[in-house]
């Protein structure tokens, strides 16, 4: 547990979009090492869900997306990786990496007041436009949403876990 929460809105939802991070690996580390790579929906249309590895892989390049989106607005270099498929043993530590991009990202802009926070606009390359604080929102409900589909493979038996202690 975080003993030393950042300031403002937006450094609260640095602090919860890590916790959603640390309970989405905690999930991780319960997936047996042969179902982590396996095809669970092979009927998809969507290539980022068709096993753990392609969604946690999916998570991992999206986040660093966001905090290009941000790095864009306030024209700040960016330097994320490019897209590729994570083992299972490296997905925890790139979560992590992922994280403290998002989080050097974020440095100096902890306490923005609502006004500035209002007056950022980012256009998605899927649609919607976002202020900051929008699109960290999105950042960390697009976390839970495949923690949730992980659970859910788990719990249809689609892929084994090895403890049911976290669902």
């Amino acid at each position: 547990m975080r003993k030393d929460f950042r300031k403002g809105a937006i450094g609260a939802l640095m602090d919860v979009y890590e916790r959603a991070s640390n309970e989405l690996k905690k999930l991780i580390v319960q997936i047996s090492k042969s179902d982590f790579d396996i095809i669970v929906d092979s009927n998809t249309e969507d290539e980022d869900c068709r096993s753990v590895q392609t969604i946690l892989s999916h998570v991992i390049y999206s986040g660093y997306g966001y905090a290009d989106y941000i790095r864009d607005w306030f024209q700040t270099s960016k330097n994320s990786p490019e897209r590729r498929t994570y083992s299972q043993d490296e997905i925890n530590n790139e979560l992590d990496k992922m994280l403290t991009y998002t989080a050097e990202t974020l440095d100096g802009k902890w306490e923005l007041s609502t006004t500035e926070i209002m007056k950022i606009k980012i256009k998605s390359r899927y649609g919607p436009e976002y202020d900051i604080e929008q699109l960290l929102e999105h950042a960390i409900v697009h976390i839970l949403r495949h923690h949730r589909q992980i659970e859910k493979f788990i719990s249809t038996s689609k892929i084994k876990s090895q403890s049911k202690t976290h669902l």
